[in-house]
C-alpha cells in the first residue's frame, strides 16, 4: 500500500515524499483511517515501528482544511508526552511533516523558561506538544483557551496512565471539551491500565501489531551474569569490541549514571549523561552529542527511555535491570528501530535472577545468557574504601577504539535536522532507516 491509499492531505503527502518515504507501516495502515473516520484509537506496537506518525499523519490531514481557509479557531489538537525528550522528538516529527502547511505550534516543558511558551499558548497555536506538570502549571496562569480541543493525544499512554501520571492527566482532560477525538499510542499497555482507558476514550478502536509487550524481533537479547563489583569492568570489556560503536547504558539512578560516566571518561571513551538532575540545556547537549558522534556513550535514567530516537544506537545495555518489565521493553526499543538491527544487553546480577524471570514470562520468550569472552569472572572486589572511588582513582587503560562510531555523523542542530534527518515513523523502499550490520 502506498501513503496515497491512505488519503492523506496533499500538503503532508508532499512532505512524506519530500522525507524519502513510499510506503507506511502496518500501524499506520492500521491506524489512520481509524483517526481520519473521527474515531478514538488504542494503538499498541512495538517500538520503532511509527507510532508517531500514525497519529500525527491523519490530525495534519484533519487540520489542512481549517488552516487554508483562514479560519483559525484557537487551539485544536494536544499531545500529552511523559518526558522533555519525546516532546522534542515529536515536535521535530510534526514540523517535519507539517513543512507545507501553515501550522502554529508550541511546545510546553519544564527546565526553561515560562515566558516564551505563556506567549505561544496566548496566540491561540493550532497544536500543543507538553508534558503534564508545566501544561498544568501554565493552565493555572490562564495562558491556555482549550475549548476548541478536536484532538487528544496520549502519547506513551502506559505510562502516562500509571500512578504518577494519572492525577495531572484527569486534571488536564477535565478542562477539555467532552466533545474530542481521543487517540493512546504505546509499546505496551497492561490489560489494568487498558481498563482506565475507557475514563477518557468512548468505544475506541483497538488497534494492536505483533504480540503485546513483544520486543522488536531486530534486536538481539542477551543476558550476562556477573557479580555488582565486576559490572564496571565488564562494560569497559565489551566496549573494548569496536562494533559498540553507538551505545546507550541505562543506569537505575541519577548518581550511579555519574559514577558510570566518570568510569568511562577516564577510560578514555567519550560519554554524556542524562537523567533529571541534568538541566535542560544539558540534556539538550548531550543528546546532540550523542546524534552527532561526538560522544559514543550516552549514559541515562529511565526518564530517557520514551524519548531517545537516534538513528543507528548498535547496542542497549541495562547496566542497571529495570525494575518493571515495561521499562525493559521502552528501554531496548532504543534500538532495532524501523527494521535497523540492534543489540540489548543486560548484567545480571545474583538479585536480578527473579526479575528476570518474570520479564521473561512478560514477553513470551527466554534471553539468551552469554559470557564475554576474555573476561576475568573470578576477579575480587576492591577493598570496601575503594568502592565507588575506584574510578577516580585508577587509571585503566584508554580502550577507546577507532570506529566510524567516534566520527561526527552531522551537527545535531535543529537546521540540519530539517533538511537532511529523516523524522522517525517510518520505513522505505528507496532507503534503509537505521544502522545496518
Amino acid at each position: 500500500m502506498s501513503f496515497r491509499a491512505l488519503n492523506l492531505s496533499p500538503q503532508v503527502l508532499l512532505a512524506v515524499r519530500d522525507a524519502g518515504y513510499t510506503e507506511p507501516t502496518p500501524i499506520q495502515i492500521a491506524a489512520i483511517p481509524h483517526i481520519l473516520a473521527g474515531h478514538d484509537v488504542i494503538g499498541i506496537a512495538q517500538t520503532g515501528t511509527g507510532k508517531t506518525a500514525a497519529f500525527v499523519l491523519p490530525i495534519l490531514t484533519r487540520l489542512a482544511a481549517s488552516m487554508q481557509s483562514g479560519q483559525r479557531r484557537g487551539t485544536r489538537a494536544l499531545v500529552v508526552a511523559p518526558t522533555r525528550e519525546l516532546v522534542v522528538q515529536i515536535e521535530e516529527n510534526v514540523r517535519a511533516y507539517a513543512k507545507h502547511l501553515p501550522l502554529r505550534m508550541a511546545t510546553v516543558f519544564g527546565g526553561v523558561s515560562e515566558r516564551p511558551q505563556l506567549e505561544a499558548l496566548r496566540s491561540g497555536v493550532d497544536l500543543v506538544v507538553a508534558t503534564p506538570g508545566r501544561l498544568i502549571d501554565l493552565m493555572g496562569q490562564r495562558a491556555a483557551n482549550f475549548s476548541g480541543i478536536e484532538f487528544l493525544v496520549l502519547d506513551e499512554a502506559d505510562r502516562m496512565l500509571d500512578m504518577g501520571f494519572l492525577p495531572p492527566i484527569r486534571q488536564i482532560v477535565k478542562a477539555l471539551p467532552q466533545k474530542r477525538q481521543t487517540l493512546m499510542f504505546s509499546a505496551s499497555l497492561s490489560r489494568e491500565i487498558e481498563k482506565l482507558t475507557h475514563e477518557f476514550q468512548r468505544s475506541p478502536k483497538m488497534v494492536e501489531i505483533g504480540r503485546r509487550a513483544n520486543p522488536a524481533d531486530t534486536v538481539t537479547q542477551f543476558a550476562y551474569e556477573v557479580r555488582a563489583h565486576l559490572k564496571p569492568a565488564l562494560l569497559l570489556h565489551l566496549l573494548g569490541d569496536p562494533q559498540f560503536d553507538t551505545v546507550l547504558v541505562f543506569a537505575r539512578t541519577k548518581h550511579g549514571a555519574d559514577r558510570i560516566a566518570r568510569r568511562l571518561e577516564s577510560s578514555g571513551i567519550k560519554t554524556g549523561t542524562i537523567h533529571s538532575n541534568r538541566s535542560q540545556s544539558q540534556r539538550l547537549r548531550a543528546l546532540k552529542d550523542f546524534k552527532s558522534g561526538a560522544v559514543r556513550v550516552l549514559v541515562a535514567t529511565d526518564i530517557a527511555a520514551r524519548g531517545i530516537d537516534v538513528d543507528g544506537i548498535s547496542h542497549v545495555v541495562n547496566y542497571d535491570f529495570p525494575m518493571h518489565s515495561e521499562d525493559y521493553v521502552h528501554r531496548i526499543g532504543r534500538t532495532g528501530r524501523a527494521h535497523a538491527i540492534g543489540d540489548a544487553i543486560s548484567f545480571i546480577t545474583p538479585e536480578d535472577h527473579g526479575p528476570l524471570r518474570s520479564l521473561e514470562r512478560f514477553i513470551g520468550r527466554g534471553i539468551v545468557r552469554k559470557r564475554a569472552e576474555g573476561f576475568d569472572y573470578n576477579a575480587a572486589a576492591p577493598p570496601r574504601d575503594e568502592r565507588g572511588r575506584g574510578e577516580r582513582r585508577q587509571s585503566p587503560p584508554k580502550m577507546e577504539p577507532k570506529s566510524p562510531g567516534n566520527s561526527a555523523r552531522g551537527s545535531g542542530d535543529a537546521a540540519q535536522r530539517n533538511s537532511g534527518r529523516r523524522p522517525r515513523g517510518f520505513s522505505s523502499t528507496r532507503r534503509s532507516w537505521g544502522r545496518s550490520r
